[in-house]
């Protein structure tokens, strides 16, 4: 049960930082579409911070899980926020 309750706030996790990222690129791609932004970001060199401006998204989910008594649910939210700081920070180096 433990499990189940954290990969659901996995899956939360990793959706709401695609949708973040998304509405980034989308917001700040000043009319492009979205493949042509991530392209130009990953061009450009700063695609680790659009996916990290993606990640406040889970700020929010996390916050709502903890307001319902869900710690699982939030404590695998905040596991894929870890491995996304971990991922844009490896990313930054190479």
């Amino acid at each position: 049960m433990i499990k189940k309750n954290i990969i659901i706030g996995i899956l939360v996790g990793l959706i709401a930082n695609c949708i973040g990222l998304f509405l980034v690129a989308t917001f700040l791609g000043q009319g492009d579409d979205f493949i042509t932004v991530i392209k130009a970001a990953a061009k450009e060199g700063f695609l680790g911070k659009l996916i990290s401006l993606g990640a406040i998204l889970n700020l929010i989910a996390f916050f709502i899980f903890i307001r319902k008594r869900q710690d699982y649910h939030a404590r695998g939210v905040l596991l894929i926020t870890i491995f996304i700081a971990v991922f844009t920070f490896i990313f930054k180096l190479f």
